[in-house]
């Protein structure tokens, strides 16, 4: 089933709102671990983890979810749909991957907001927690990356059930008369 224009072109601008805001939420969120892991300020220090904690909760997951669903809308609902071309199923492949990840670095996001929240950390306090919280925030935000490229570039490549529709649509010749 084929979107009306209308609809696909509103379904697009949500996809690309909610996938730029994500990639915009996780600068930020990088930019607040690397604070929290480098500032010798105390209060600066606490400030970073609580507000990691609030975006990564409110901010980070609510986008990547959104993401996820209205990248879904727009290969069911569109050409390209979800089986056809290697590059969408990569780019839902790593949307699934980041999700993931993300949904299991929540619980020590919140450890370390937790522990900011009623204690002044020194550098040596959770240095492993806070140094894979700025890690996981760098490398989410290069992987997030890849469905952007893959987007603007639409390598060509498509899998069997792609090959199978397309040959399905092609109209049937008909003989010649003479």
């Amino acid at each position: 089933m084929i979107m009306a224009t209308g609809l696909r072109k509103f379904a697009l601008t949500a996809h690309v709102v909610f996938s730029v805001g994500l990639l915009g939420a996780v600068a930020g969120f990088l930019a607040l671990a690397v604070a929290g892991l480098n500032s010798e300020d105390a209060q600066m220090v606490r400030a970073a983890y609580l507000a990691m904690e609030l975006t990564a909760r409110f901010v980070i997951v609510p986008l990547i979810f959104a993401s996820l669903l209205t990248g879904l809308v727009q290969s069911l609902g569109t050409t390209w749909g979800l089986l056809r071309h290697y590059w969408v199923l990569v780019k839902l492949l790593v949307t699934v991957i980041v999700t993931i990840v993300l949904l299991l670095q929540m619980e020590q996001i919140s450890y370390v907001a937790g522990v900011a929240a009623v204690t002044i950390l020194s550098s040596a306090d959770l240095s492993g927690a806070r140094k894979s919280l700025v890690i996981h925030a760098a490398g989410g935000l290069l992987v997030l990356l890849v469905p952007v490229a893959l987007s603007l570039y639409k390598p060509r490549g498509m899998t069997r059930h792609g090959w199978r529709k397309q040959y399905e649509q092609r109209p049937v010749s008909q003989p010649e008369t003479q």
